[in-house]
């Protein structure tokens, strides 16, 4: 009896060291999996990747996670937990704009842990929608469920047109955060408390001071054609609709037969133009960098203040994300890029950022744009922008002249002044006009 209760307690102890290291290895499978997800995308993250990440063989990977799709659902669930908890503790404090910066400081915070060596990263999100769409419906209502939380930092609405406004505040919110990796280590750690403290003040002021005009100029579809180098109409349409699917699904999930399914043409027709689906995906980031280039220029060439010069190319932009039938195409697509074509389209993006400061600094000069940081402020800009396509299903509730000022509002004005639900009537106007 004796030995046999000795057995027993010994199998007793036993088991929890078994259990710690079954969860130590199924931990590292987990990181191993969300570092692949963020340099690969979920598709392109394989169960053989992440094996040999973790020094086992396939065939033990299986052993925590029998499919490659279960392990993605639990890293996404995962950060989402994580996330979940900062808006939680983010929501004790006593207002909207304490709230606010309680959650961009965890994110800068986390940041710096991760440089360090001390925390893990969040894994890319945007990256769910790759998934089949009956694992993405879980995970969305987690998401969602987050989003409400957050939009509740401003509750109780006085009006559904207020909350409509939150809805616009909470996604340009969680879009800076999720923009810092791509940025943030452009300044030292030890600098992270004071770029913490900048982004909440363009959160809390926005780039217009008071006085400054709630007017943009609009520069229509053709204004932005006749200014760029014209495409014949076959390439143009495998562009719509690649740079659209790629937006929807990801790089691996914009596949050549989708592409030429939707447009109802031979696979010869596509290789006809393009030599292979990276050169498509290159040559999407391309024609948006040089819309985005046109819009900067026709704003600039308008004239005006150099606020009115930036509100309409803020505004222009967010139309063509609003349209939503030839977007910018996302960010998010860079990661499935080849190195060797990272190099450019990250190199026209930094163009894109050096214009917008160019015009922030010269704002500060002729006292039209607030005193912010032009680095921190650009990419703020461009974050807001990359993300607008993403709420074109929300734009479409509503008169597309006042989804734009909503949106464009939380760059004007920040996150706390209500007062566009004033002038978002008159808020565009035509270039010309």
């Amino acid at each position: 009896m004796e030995r046999s209760g000795g057995s027993a307690a010994a199998d007793t102890m036993a088991r929890p060291r078994r259990g710690a290291r079954f969860e130590r290895k199924r931990e590292a499978i987990l990181d191993a999996a969300a570092d692949l997800i963020n340099s690969r995308g979920a598709r392109g993250a394989t169960l053989q990747h992440v094996a040999a990440a973790v020094g086992l063989n396939t065939t033990s990977v299986t052993y925590y996670f029998r499919r490659k799709e279960m392990l993605a659902v639990e890293v996404f669930e995962r950060s989402l937990q994580r996330i979940l908890a900062m808006v939680e503790d983010a929501a004790r404090e006593a207002s909207p704009r304490e709230r606010v910066h309680r959650f961009v400081k965890f994110h800068v915070d986390l940041r710096a842990e991760v440089i360090a060596g001390t925390a893990r990263p969040l894994v890319d999100l945007s990256d769910i929608r790759t998934l089949d769409e009956d694992l993405q419906r879980p995970l969305n209502a987690q998401y969602l469920a987050i989003f409400r939380k957050l939009r509740d930092f401003w509750g109780p609405f006085a009006s559904a047109e207020q909350r409509e406004l939150c809805t616009a505040r909470v996604h340009m919110l969680l879009e800076v955060v999720f923009w810092l990796p791509a940025w943030l280590e452009q300044f030292a750690i030890n600098d992270f408390g004071r770029v913490c403290r900048r982004i909440c003040t363009i959160l809390d002021e926005g780039l217009a001071p008071k006085q400054a005009g709630r007017h943009a100029r609009l520069f229509s579809d053709d204004a932005l054609r006749s200014a760029m180098p014209g495409l014949d109409i076959a390439e143009e349409s495998f562009l719509r609709v690649a740079t659209r699917l790629i937006n929807e699904s990801g790089y691996r999930g914009a596949s050549v037969v989708r592409i030429v399914g939707e447009l109802n043409v031979t696979k010869g027709s596509f290789y006809h133009h393009l030599d292979a689906k990276d050169d498509l995906v290159l040559e999407c980031f391309r024609q948006s960098y040089k819309r985005v280039a046109i819009a900067q220029w026709l704003a600039h060439e308008a004239g005006g203040s150099e606020w009115e010069r930036l509100s309409g190319a803020i505004a222009t932009l967010i139309d063509i994300q609003f349209r939503a039938d030839w977007p910018l195409t996302r960010t998010t697509a860079l990661q499935s890029l080849p190195l060797n074509l990272r190099v450019e389209v990250v190199s026209r993006s930094n163009r894109i950022a050096l214009r917008f400061m160019g015009t922030l600094v010269d704002g500060l000069r002729d006292g039209s744009i607030n005193p912010v940081d032009p680095v921190i402020a650009s990419q703020l800009i461009i974050s807001t922008l990359n993300s607008a396509y993403d709420l074109a299903g929300w734009a479409a509730r509503m008169p597309r002249e006042r989804a734009i000022a909503y949106y464009a509002s939380t760059l004007a004005d920040g996150l706390f002044d209500d007062s566009v639900l004033d002038w978002a009537g008159s808020f565009i106007q035509p270039a010309g006009s």
